[in-house]
């Protein structure tokens, strides 16, 4: 025996790439055969996978599932399995001569592509690494929302295959509500709170991470209109009883995550799902839910800033942090803002480059670390920052690409698939505080959510253009012998 174990253990490594070889020819086969069985288990990382341990008391540790890898292949192991899975899905969608659906992104998403060339290309002259370049830091993770969107597109080709994907986000959005909500009640909450462990504000939590509010949002969204749409479709009791658990849950989890963004987001989103229904459906659920919703923010809002320092009171003090202070030192959020701008100015074409740092971030507490200067809580700064006014507009481009078939698709779609389109919308308005004063683009997590939001209303218009399936088609009448 002892002189068969060298033999097992030498053996071990090459046992190991065989089975990988096997798993990996099993996955592109299932990925040619049905791409979107490669998309499932993608979407469930991000939606049910933290991102973050800022606030909590533990150990912290920088590596999270998003960056496993990245340290070898200068991006993550779930990015290059996004990479793969959209090269099977358009492989497959070429065999099968299945067109690309229409999407107006994607000339944005090449000039990102473009911007983040010649940046890598400047800096590799100016003695900046090319790990530098191209670190999630700057705006490569806005390149890497390019083929989720396309990844989801091609994935998905019929309207029961789009129907089981709004089954999927129902029932994702509703366990983790549900466990959000159960955690709060009964152990404390989540432990990434940085109210109570830092800033001494004795409160709980659902979720701090801003992207488990948006997964709750999408579900709420489709919750929503699948129940209160003029047009019902036909739908099991059971998924009817899913609808109401969901609504309700949701709702209330974003309510408890106590995070100001979220606050002001579920209410555009709010808005947003608003507009899809008829004007008198719109009073009576604005008669029977606004006060509901209003006096929980309410309630939740003078919990969370009653024990806040420096709050002293009306609609001012929901931003308390991010006003300028008339005595004393600058508060860290605007000088922070403050010293992104001047640089920005001091360079407004190009920005500092997207490894750049801003100038004087060490006198900022949070940005004492290795990574100090290179994020700032401002979306559409850091992107003006890092990349000047060409990725301003690159940005704002984007944004009213998107917006304008939106408007377009929501009202042109069946009743069907309405919600999932509704979903995306209110999804990227639920965002929006985020993209103002929150850090999106450096967190791979959040932007590869913000792929899935603006998929959405392309993945509903292109299956709507589909027949509906035979189960669905009025049966015509049989056949008849009549005497002449």
């Amino acid at each position: 025996m002892d002189e068969i174990l060298p033999y097992i253990y030498y053996s071990l490594p090459w046992a190991f790439m065989m089975l990988l070889s096997v798993a990996a020819v099993a996955v592109i086969g299932i990925g040619l055969a049905w791409p979107r069985f490669l998309v499932y288990p993608y979407l469930a990382v991000y939606f049910c996978i933290n991102s973050t341990s800022y606030g909590s008391l533990s150990v912290f540790s920088s590596s999270t599932i998003y960056s496993r890898g990245s340290g070898l292949l200068l991006f993550g192991l779930l990015l290059w399995y996004l990479l793969g899975a959209w090269a099977c899905a358009r492989v497959a969608a070429a065999f099968q001569r299945y067109p690309a659906p229409e999407c107006n992104l994607r000339p944005w998403f090449w000039g990102w592509f473009v911007l983040l060339a010649a940046h890598a290309a400047v800096g590799m002259v100016s003695g900046v690494t090319l790990r530098q370049s191209l670190s999630p830091q700057g705006f490569s993770n806005i390149v890497w929302m390019a083929p989720l969107v396309s990844l989801i597109l091609l994935s998905f080709r019929t309207r029961e295959q789009v129907q089981e994907l709004c089954q999927f986000i129902l029932l994702v959005g509703l366990g983790r509500a549900l466990f959000g909500l159960g955690r709060w009640a009964a152990f404390g909450g989540d432990p990434n709170n940085i109210y109570a462990n830092m800033n001494a504000i004795k409160i709980r939590l659902t979720y701090f991470d801003i992207n488990d509010s948006l997964v709750c949002t999408l579900a709420f969204a489709i919750a929503a209109v699948n129940l209160f749409q003029r047009h019902k479709s036909e739908r099991p009791p059971f998924w009817r009883g899913i609808e109401w658990m969901t609504l309700v849950s949701t709702a209330l989890c974003i309510v408890l995550s106590y995070r100001r963004s979220a606050w002001i987001g579920f209410v555009l989103a709010f808005l947003v799902i608003m507009m899809r229904f008829p004007l008198r459906r719109r009073i009576q659920l604005m008669v029977a839910g606004a006060p509901l919703v209003g006096a929980a923010l309410a309630y939740a809002g003078m919990q969370r800033l009653a024990q806040t320092k420096g709050v002293t009171g009306g609609l001012s003090s929901l931003v308390y942090d991010m006003q300028s202070r008339r005595f004393g030192p600058e508060g860290g959020r605007v000088l922070e803002l403050k010293l992104a701008i001047a640089d920005f100015l001091a360079q407004p074409l190009t920005g500092i480059g997207s490894w750049g740092r801003y100038t004087g971030y060490q006198a900022i507490s949070w940005q004492n670390n290795p990574d100090g200067g290179l994020f700032l809580h401002s979306g559409v700064l850091h992107i003006a920052l890092k990349s000047g006014l060409l990725g301003v507009a690159l940005l704002t481009g984007t944004g009213l690409a998107f917006a304008m078939f939106a408007r377009r698709a929501l009202a042109s779609l069946p009743p069907e698939l309405l919600g999932i389109g509704t979903a995306g919308v209110a999804g990227m308005a639920f965002m929006i505080p985020d993209l103002l004063i929150g850090t999106p683009f450096p967190q791979v997590r959040t932007t590869q959510m913000l792929a899935i939001c603006l998929a959405l209303p392309y993945l509903a218009m292109a299956v709507s253009k589909t027949a509906p399936s035979a189960a669905r088609r009025p049966v015509p009448p049989a056949a008849r012998l009549v005497p002449a």
